[in-house]
């Protein structure tokens, strides 16, 4: 009997209980709830990203210098990478190809650390950045204008914090969950590419009905995603992918096609240099792949045409000669 107060006591503070859960639930449920918005301006996206695109332009009208499609030279910083692997894997080696390649043309330099080549394996983040950050943090205080060539999110944030202006992503965001939270909140520009699966599998996805609309359709739905998850159209760059799951004449498609992807209405990057869907065209069967430069550059001539925001190419010089006589004829049209 001793213990029938203590009882009672606890049974009416279980009932206090849940008088006051029920109160609460009833004043919540009266309440709309509250939304809590980030007051913060965007971060600006990099003026390299968004100046004038010549396919927004009338036809035939010169411009300035952002008026250009631009030229990315490539910085393979990697031991395997198809047509340079190796040759500039030292910090040092990679800083002095960098400034060459913009004393040959190079609007920017895409600094990347894993190779995305056909059959390549995935390379730990950290071996990555101990590649690529250095000299990203190199050039940008040397004023060079950086992308950094990752799928991974964790390497891209830190690359931009350096100082990159863009994140140029093979996959578009695909291969890493947090990639769009990156681009979102630093403002970069984004490079999103046609992806269907890393390189050591991609060729088994390269089945297409209709090559044109399917990685159409497939790029437009990626960029809709980004969109949603706060990634801004002015900092979005597209890339049909040349190379990556698609094999010999469906890259011939998508190139010829290049309206299709201009019409999506975001600026186009075309990325042909030295593919391995170039071999014999304007070079002998199985020259070295730095024979398919001038095809190379015959194809950035026919992207600048049709308006690309920019080609990506291991040697920017016979683009930038044929860029410079396009750029020429141009103003002489208007």
């Amino acid at each position: 009997m001793t213990d029938l107060p203590t009882r009672r006591s606890r049974r009416l503070a279980e009932a206090d209980h849940a008088r006051a859960a029920d109160q609460a639930a009833r004043a919540a449920a009266a309440e709309p709830p509250t939304v809590a918005i980030d007051l913060r301006a965007p971060a600006p996206v990099p003026e390299i990203v968004t100046g004038r695109r010549r396919d927004r332009t009338p036809s035939g009208a010169a411009g300035g210098s952002d008026d250009r499609t631009r030229v990315m030279g490539i910085l393979n910083v990697t031991p395997d990478s198809f047509s340079d692997g190796g040759l500039h894997l030292a910090v040092d080696a990679a800083v002095t190809h960098a400034r060459d390649l913009v004393a040959a043309g190079a609007d920017l330099v895409d600094v990347g650390g894993e190779s995305t080549r056909p059959g390549a394996d995935r390379v730990p983040v950290e071996v990555e950045q101990q590649r690529v950050l250095p000299v990203v943090r190199q050039l940008v205080s040397e004023g060079i204008a950086v992308s950094v060539d990752t799928m991974n999110a964790s390497t891209a944030e830190r690359a931009v914090e350096a100082g990159a202006a863009i994140v140029n992503d093979v996959s578009g965001g695909l291969a890493d969950d947090d990639m769009a939270r990156v681009v979102r909140d630093t403002g970069a520009g984004f490079v999103v590419m046609h992806w269907r699966g890393h390189s050591d599998r991609m060729h088994r996805n390269a089945v297409y009905a209709h090559a044109v609309d399917e990685v159409r359709r497939e790029v437009e739905l990626r960029v809709a995603e980004l969109i949603v998850l706060g990634v801004r159209e002015e900092q979005v760059v597209i890339d049909p992918g040349l190379g990556f799951a698609k094999q010999g004449a469906q890259n011939w498609e998508i190139l010829a096609g290049y309206e299709r992807f201009a019409s999506i209405g975001l600026p186009v990057l075309v990325a042909a240099s030295r593919k391995r869907f170039l071999d014999g065209v304007g070079s002998a069967a199985g020259a070295p792949p730095r024979d398919r430069d001038l095809a190379t550059a015959a194809i950035s001539l026919l992207a600048a045409e049709r308006g690309a925001w920019g080609v990506r190419v291991h040697d920017p010089a016979p683009t930038r000669a044929v860029l410079d006589v396009w750029d020429a004829w141009r103003a002489a049209r208007s």
